[in-house]
This record gives C-alpha cells, sequence and structure tokens, in this order.
C-alpha cells in the first residue's frame, strides 16, 4: 500500500525538524517547502495527500497561499490543514475562511500530534503508526 505523502510549508528550520522526526518515524513520507515559491516547485513534481501550512511566512502567508490552492482546480482537493502558534480567538475561523479542512496550534503537543493529523487523513489509524 502507498505511503501518505505530507508536504509541509514552514520556514522555521526547528519547527520542520521537530515534524520531520515525528513524521518519519510514524512512516509517513515528507516533503518540504519553506515559502511559497518552494511549494509551488513541489506541487508541480508530486502530489501530497495533505499539506500542513504554517500561516506566517516570509512573503506570501499561509492564508493567501491555501485560498490560491483551493481556487486552484488541480490542487483543491487536497486537503490543507493550518499549524500555526497563532491563538488569536479569530484565527480559526480565518483558517477555515481562507479553506482550510482544520488547525492545530504550535508549539505541538508530540503525545497528540499525529491523533490531531490523523482525522485529516484517509487511511485507518493503525497503518500510520510503526
Amino acid at each position: 500500500m502507498a505511503r501518505t505523502l505530507i508536504l509541509y510549508v514552514e520556514d522555521n528550520p526547528d519547527n520542520r525538524m521537530l515534524i520531520r522526526r515525528l513524521l518519519m518515524a510514524a512512516g509517513f513520507d515528507l516533503l518540504e517547502a519553506e515559502n511559497a515559491t518552494q511549494m509551488w516547485a513541489l506541487l508541480e513534481q508530486q502530489r501530497p495527500d495533505v499539506i500542513l501550512m504554517d500561516l506566517h511566512l516570509p512573503g506570501v502567508d499561509g492564508f493567501t497561499l491555501t485560498r490560491q490552492l483551493t481556487q486552484d482546480a488541480r490542487y483543491a482537493d487536497i486537503p490543507v490543514v493550518a499549524l500555526t502558534a497563532d491563538v488569536l480567538r479569530d484565527t480559526p475561523q480565518r483558517c477555515r475562511e481562507a479553506g482550510c479542512v482544520g488547525y492545530i496550534t504550535k508549539p505541538i503537543d508530540v503525545d497528540t500530534f499525529l491523533d490531531d493529523l490523523q482525522r485529516y487523513l484517509n487511511r485507518p489509524k493503525e497503518q500510520s503508526g510503526s
């Protein structure tokens, strides 16, 4: 069975390293982009099953990127999950309005992150762990 491919768009190398370790240990395949340009280049090459999107990126922010993805017929069916330290009261609503299917706060809880992510994936839970 094919492994789940996740694209993580995040400019902070420490955050990328933590998510990389968690996802790789759980058996996921991972693509990483630091900004919008890298994200679009990766999407031209591979099709992820889900996109984890930081909201505060240099240049084009995650809200704008998510809107662009959901308006592009090639990528509109890929679920985008916001992964952000932004905890303002209206952030979850702004994420939904931009097109995100969900919202996970940073700093992530390493004990619950994979369960939180699993809600947005279309595969049985037992296949994500090892």
